[in-house]
């Protein structure tokens, strides 16, 4: 029970980043450039950022990719020295495809 935790922790942990960087606002090319001291903000949360909200199909969408990209890692590691590694990419891609499934497929 406790090593399939740790591979749910592991594909939920790294979701949630994706997830979170999936909402993060692209950057323009003219704020890159920085301004001078004198013209940067300044205060408490003078520098955030609104975050985008992700629509459910949005979301799904993120899981989906992390899914694919964990089968992907998986299919190519197919030297015996990796099967362990392959077999947690495919129990990851596992526990993300329960929650493309919905509730009513548990």
């Amino acid at each position: 029970m406790r090593a399939r935790d740790k591979v749910a922790v592991s594909a939920l942990r790294a979701t949630l980043g994706a997830l979170d960087n999936a909402e993060a606002v692209p950057v323009g090319e003219a704020e890159l450039r920085g301004v001078a001291l004198e013209q940067s903000p300044a205060g408490a949360g003078a520098t955030e950022a609104a975050r985008r909200e992700l629509s459910e199909s949005g979301a799904e969408d993120v899981v989906r990719a992390e899914v694919a990209e964990r089968l992907e890692a998986a299919a190519q590691l197919t030297t015996p020295a990796h099967a362990d590694r392959a077999a947690r990419l495919r129990a990851e891609a596992a526990v993300l495809s329960r929650f493309l499934e919905g509730p009513d497929a548990t």
